[in-house]
């Protein structure tokens, strides 16, 4: 079985297809799609979605996108609503939270200092709460370290990897994983390739992040879940591994990053 561990199945490039696009992926063998939220705005999206589709979850959080329109009153309905939420079977994570130096806008110093008061705010509930986080580290990974060596959720996953074999390492003691998805289809992506080939199996999940970060046969094209599987099977090649062995892997490791999945299996 594939895990999808990030896709954004609401996302309006989707429109009214998505219960479609995960049934098709659903038929390709990807038994799984997390959908994160990103902001106030879609967590009830976000939980119908996955309520409408046998192999959909869903995780709560407020991307650092949509931070400069956030309020303290988002930080604390997601608080109340995780609360509500924990009875909730696929309810398993809290995301997509991080920090997002890559875009102009975001690096200005309020907005910095924006950003960082609510990755921490939001990891606080992760630690609280007992969920792993999906976070987005976007030429921001050490920043992201700092704050989960102070705060310490129980791990999560680093959504779309693009750092150092030192970064990867330090999430790896943290207890997270790592995300590797579309990019790592492309040959001239060298880096991603050689942290896809060398890094512990057991330290990597599989994701999409649809319909962004298309891999090499679709791009610029949509991403959909429905490519996970063939994204695997670069994957595998990189490795020098049989397909069925590489499925089993990062199976186990999706689970081990968000162990309320093991539910719904």
């Amino acid at each position: 079985m594939w895990i999808d561990t990030h896709c954004h199945l609401d996302a309006h490039e989707f429109g009214a297809e998505s219960p479609d696009v995960a049934r098709r992926a659903g038929g390709q063998g990807v038994g799984m799609i997390v959908i994160p939220a990103v902001e106030r705005g879609n967590f009830g999206v976000v939980k119908t979605l996955a309520d409408g589709a046998p192999n959909a979850c869903y995780a709560l959080g407020i991307h650092p996108i949509f931070v400069p329109q956030a309020s303290d009153e988002d930080l604390a309905a997601l608080r109340a609503l995780v609360a509500a939420s924990m009875g909730d079977p696929r309810f398993v994570a809290i995301g997509e939270i991080g920090l997002d130096f890559f875009i102009p806008m975001l690096c200005e110093p309020a907005m910095r200092d924006k950003q960082e008061i609510f990755l921490r705010e939001q990891l606080r509930i992760a630690r609280d709460f007992g969920l792993p986080v999906l976070t987005h580290v976007r030429r921001s990974q050490d920043q992201v370290l700092k704050h989960l060596r102070q705060i310490r959720p129980p791990g999560g996953i680093a959504h779309a990897f693009n750092g150092s074999f030192q970064q990867a390492q330090t999430f790896i003691d943290l207890g997270f994983h790592l995300g590797f998805g579309g990019a790592m289809t492309f040959t001239r992506a060298l880096q991603i390739r050689r942290l896809a080939a060398e890094l512990p199996l057991d330290a990597i999940v599989l994701e999409t992040d649809a319909p962004d970060i298309a891999p090499a046969w679709v791009h610029p094209g949509r991403n959909s879940p429905e490519e996970l599987p063939a994204i695997g099977r670069v994957l595998a090649a990189l490795r020098g591994m049989s397909v069925d062995a590489v499925e089993a892997a990062t199976c186990q490791s999706a689970l081990a990053a968000i162990p309320r999945l093991a539910a719904l299996m």
